[in-house]
């Protein structure tokens, strides 16, 4: 080959690449499925007639009477009641849900579902093709039904057969019901229709990290079964074979659900943190159930949407298990929450609308209803104080035979008349109150957003300072009724030492160090729990000065030492409690081993 021969192929070359690269035509393509319509671009559009008339043929081919329905524009509908507006889409689903009374923590407009963080699909097989029939341009309707409206998405695919969305909003609440329906459509080829919603939870209130610890994926089985899904950083998945009833995405004070009239066959959901950086998104959430195509052809499908607070008024009678959603604690915690704690902070809500003052009145109440359980426990501590010379005799008397210091010690309680635990077991009946509050005031939506002297909002922390840095586990604010708490729980820590004389040595000193370890693990709760407890140790200190003036100690060593001279006269007989007796049992057989083993 000569040289111009090899520079002419070359050059052909060169320009056959430059011509298929750039110029060649486009090769026709089968229009598929429309792919998921974004809020940008919701509109298929088709260029010109022969491309059309293409497309057409290719859609009729694949889906026959449903390809009508597979191009079109998205319109919206939207429908307000007293508390949602909803907004609908003739894509047959919902597009948009905001709680008209309730704002974010930077007061903007409070919604659940946006076209930007909220997917919504329902895919099965037609004609032995996938499709999303979510993914499809209905024709819609509304009507009112009393003071109900009703709108129906319609796609017709003879006079017999249809496919319809139907949905129903009453003139208040939080709840939408939804039906889906089937008729006469015989190339649905699945057994079930997978539903899936895919949530990507926005920041609503003030702590990110706050948020993320508080949200979870939530499910309640027809046999009675609550489970939650909480996945703070870490990804969680969990499936369930067993028929579920409802699945709710829980975040701190609201939630958004669906609800079956029957049951959802199946259920997988799942809860992560995608980016722990962005502070924009929570979590990310993905519910998939399956539906019965048997539902969907007998009018079976019937379900409710819930968008609402997580508030147990609201909730409790949604459905079976659904104030589960609320955390109120385990027995006897939920049951001090739901018949004491939540009775009377509703009941001064009604005449009350400053909830510091609300808080300081439950603190007053709680006091009083649990004042007898308190004098007991001054009692006690008083007589062991009395007691607390003979008590350092024995163990000065019997050194390090600890069993036989013991065994004294009961001997001596039983001759005047005193329990070890008259102190210790009125205070253990007051921790189910106690830890009550830990789950109350965290999750009450009635404190959002309520601000009470410097505290902008009592459903968080309260921050009189923002640190250049982050302290380990304590965070980067200072949280003034927290410090306040911690101080005057020290007080109150002290002022019970003075009396008590049952905790000695490491003991005593860690009640001074529990204080302060409470101050660094409650920075970051709300605001109205740390007051609460400011008040309460307020409230304890008055009343133990109170208790103290109407104690007389020397009355109470009169009757002890009257006690103590019936016994020895044999005029009365000490009378045991079961446990003192037990363990009486129990240090005498630990004696006995101890003689056995020498």
């Amino acid at each position: 080959m000569d040289r111009n021969s090899a520079i002419g192929l070359t050059l052909i070359a060169a320009l056959l690449l430059i011509y298929f690269n750039f110029f060649s035509p486009s090769p026709k393509q089968e229009v598929p499925v429309p792919a998921q319509v974004t809020a940008k671009d919701t509109t298929i559009v088709l260029k010109d007639s022969a491309t059309q008339a293409v497309a057409d043929s290719s859609l009729i081919r694949q889906y026959g009477q449903l390809s009508s329905y597979l191009t079109g524009n998205e319109e919206e509908v939207k429908i307000e009641n007293a508390d949602l507006a909803i907004t609908f889409s003739n894509n047959g689903k919902i597009r948009q849900v905001e709680l008209k009374k309730f704002k974010t923590y930077t007061q903007k407009p409070l919604y659940l579902v946006t076209p930007a963080s909220n997917q919504f699909t329902l895919k099965t097989q037609y004609e032995g093709k996938n499709i999303d029939l979510y993914r499809l341009f209905y024709q819609y309707s509304t009507e009112k039904k009393g003071d109900t409206t009703i709108i129906n998405y319609t796609a017709k695919l003879s006079e017999s057969a249809y496919l319809r969305h139907v949905y129903s909003i009453p003139a208040s609440g939080y709840q939408i019901g939804y039906k889906l329906q089937a008729q006469g459509v015989t190339g649905l080829n699945n057994e079930e229709l997978t539903y899936q919603w895919n949530d990507q939870i926005p920041l609503q209130e003030k702590d990110i990290e706050d948020s993320r610890t508080r949200t979870s994926l939530n499910y309640y089985t027809t046999a009675g079964s609550f489970e939650d899904i909480e996945s703070p950083k870490d990804y969680a998945v969990e499936t369930s074979t067993t028929p579920v009833k409802w699945v709710a995405i829980r975040q701190k004070f609201f939630i958004s659900s669906i609800i079956a009239k029957n049951s959802f066959s199946k259920s997988e959901v799942s809860t992560v943190v995608t980016n722990p950086i962005d502070s924009s998104t929570v979590k990310d959430a993905v519910i998939k159930l399956s539906i019965a195509k048997q539902d969907v052809t007998s009018d079976k499908a019937q379900f409710n949407y819930f968008f609402g607070p997580n508030d147990y008024e609201v909730i409790k009678d949604v459905t079976d298990g659904f104030s589960r959603n609320l955390p109120l604690g385990w027995p006897p915690v939920i049951w001090v929450n739901k018949f004491l704690i939540m009775p009377i902070f509703k009941f001064l809500a009604q005449f009350i609308t400053n909830y510091g003052i609300i808080i300081i009145l439950l603190v007053l109440i709680v006091k009083l209803i649990l004042s007898p359980l308190s004098y007991k426990s001054y009692i006690g501590m008083a007589k062991m104080k009395i007691l607390k010379p003979e008590l350092d005799l024995i163990k000065e008397k019997y050194g390090d035979n600890m069993t036989q210091i013991q065994a004294e010690q009961m001997k001596l309680y039983s001759q005047v008349g005193v329990s070890p635990f008259s102190g210790c077991i009125p205070l253990l009946l007051q921790m189910p109150i106690l830890f009550a509050m830990f789950y109350f005031f965290p999750f009450s939506i009635d404190l959002r957003q309520e601000h009470f002297l410097w505290a902008e909002d009592l459903s968080t922390y309260d921050s009189i300072m923002n640190l250049p840095f982050a302290i380990p586990f304590y965070g980067s604010h200072v949280s003034l009724f927290v410090l306040l708490m911690t101080a005057t729980t020290l007080i109150t820590t002290w002022q019970n030492n003075q009396i008590s004389t049952q905790v000695q040595g490491p003991m005593k000193s860690m009640g001074y160090i529990m204080p302060v370890i409470f101050m660094f693990v409650l920075n970051k709760f709300a605001a109205g729990l740390s007051f609460y407890y400011f008040v309460s140790n307020l409230v304890t200190f008055i009343q133990q000065i109170i208790i103290k003036r109407f104690v007389d100690e020397e009355k109470i060593k009169v009757v002890m030492a009257d006690h103590r001279k019936k016994m020895e006269s044999g005029a009365a007989t000490g009378t045991k409690s079961k446990f003192m007796s037990k363990l009486q049992e129990a240090m005498k057989a630990s004696e006995e081993n101890k003689k056995k083993n020498k």
